[in-house]
């Protein structure tokens, strides 16, 4: 049995779930719960802030955690990080009032910067040999200029519409941040197989994520035509059909560019075209 640990709630809360149970496990979900057990693999949930979930699995209390990247750093835990995730991802950066003249991370010399991630900025401003009076704060960073907490914000960024609202512009990246999925390094053996049982079944449902199944009929003449606009993840899968001189194309395709790749197909006399979802791809 190993226990996981995921955000109590929130985005990554959400996400962490829906992989979990597109990766064939079938949980007794309860957000009122601290812990929800699996009823077909040896795992159970337990529910934490975000911020907490490095300490605990770097305690033991979890085996393994789902969580920001970002937050992994910030609590300088001593983690294996496992697998990182296609979901939660977000930046760190500085940002400024809007009217200031920006020429270069000097700016932040004597500047007072408000945060929530105290120690992810003192490296940063160390490493460029920056002065600035760095104050811990929790939530609304945002905020903070414009009450006249400090004179500029270190803070996780999605789109930039919060700090437009509130008079600020971007103009550092300090981190590209993203879900990880994090490892207590003293696992016992039985523990690690069950993780890495996880992890392939995380990896599948990764995989197939954005992709489409394709069956297509075709002339058999225009296999290779058909082969090189929809190469497949190795290649395509060739079946001839009842009718003379037709096959069948079965292949696994990326959902971008697709429909150009439909109008080609069509225009070299495929027919019958399907295009149906995958749930998993195993290597």
């Amino acid at each position: 049995m190993i226990r996981v640990a995921i955000q109590t709630k929130g985005r990554l809360n959400d996400e962490s779930l829906s992989l979990l149970r597109d990766s064939g496990l079938n949980l007794e979900l309860s957000k009122r719960k601290l812990i929800s057990k699996c009823s077909d693999f040896p795992l159970e949930i337990l529910y934490l802030r975000d911020d907490d979930i490095p300490d605990a699995v770097s305690s033991g209390i979890a085996d393994i955690g789902i969580v920001g990247y970002n937050e992994v750093l910030e609590k300088r835990s001593d983690l294996v990080i496992d697998k990182k995730l296609s979901f939660g991802k977000c930046r760190l950066s500085l940002a400024i009032p809007k009217t200031d003249l920006y020429c270069g991370v000097e700016y932040f010399n004597n500047k007072r910067v408000a945060t929530s991630y105290p120690n992810i900025l003192e490296r940063y401003f160390k490493e460029r040999g920056v002065s600035a009076k760095i104050h811990q704060i929790a939530g609304s960073v945002e905020i903070a200029p414009s009450v006249g907490m400090s004179d500029a914000i270190f803070d996780i960024v999605g789109t930039g519409a919060t700090l437009i609202s509130n008079g600020l512009k971007e103009v550092e990246v300090v981190l590209e941040s993203q879900a990880v999925i994090v490892a207590n390094k003293e696992l016992s053996l039985e523990k690690r197989k069950i993780v890495d049982q996880l992890i392939v079944r995380v990896e599948a449902v990764e995989r197939s994520r954005g992709m489409k199944y394709l069956l297509i009929n075709l002339p058999d003449n225009m296999i290779d035509k058909a082969s090189s606009i929809v190469p497949g993840l190795r290649s395509p899968t060739i079946l001839p059909l009842s009718q003379k001189g037709w096959c069948s194309m079965h292949v696994a395709v990326s959902e971008n560019g697709l429909w150009p790749k439909l109008e080609e197909l069509k225009a070299i006399g495929a027919e019958g075209i399907l295009v149906l979802s995958l749930d998993k791809i195993l290597p």
